[in-house]
């Protein structure tokens, strides 16, 4: 005599619901990383900026004795060649002062020379502001406060 089995195929629902709290878990995890690097693009772009501001820095002093005062100066020329108010060391769109969400400002100091960046919009462009000057140490703030040499270094 053979048995006969009833037997149904598919999954549990203890299976099934094991398996959604597992893609659950794992979307949890995913998302907010993904969100974040919404933000972090642009403030690696800001990053990336200021280190371009200061090798055309160290460039401008060695071509014309002094640091540049303003973005415009380490820009490139209208018309004619390089020189001290146009010496075409970064190009059009960062020397306008605006570029991946970000402001920028370089100013002149005492022996030296400054840069902040801060977000166009803080909270979308950016959650971080940004400060360095001729010593390439960049410092941070995650507020709408501009930083100073006294602010947190970034690591």
């Amino acid at each position: 005599m053979l048995r006969q089995t009833n037997r149904r195929r598919g999954f549990s629902p203890i299976a099934m619901l094991t398996t959604v709290s597992i893609v659950l878990v794992c979307v949890a995890i995913v998302v907010p990383s993904c969100l974040s690097l919404h933000t972090t693009s642009p403030e690696l772009g800001a990053i990336k900026a200021i280190e371009t501001i200061h090798q055309a820095e160290v460039q401008y002093k060695s071509q014309f004795g002094r640091y540049a005062c303003t973005l415009k100066e380490t820009g490139p020329s209208v018309s004619g060649p390089a020189s001290p108010s146009a010496a075409d060391l970064i190009g059009d769109d960062l020397s306008s002062g605006e570029i991946s969400g970000y402001r920028f400002t370089l100013t002149c100091s005492a022996g030296g020379y400054h840069i902040t960046a801060a977000p166009v919009v803080f909270g979308a462009s950016g959650n971080r502001t940004f400060y360095s000057d001729q010593t390439m140490v960049i410092h941070q703030n995650f507020s709408t406060e501009l930083p100073t040499a006294a602010s947190p270094e970034m690591k």
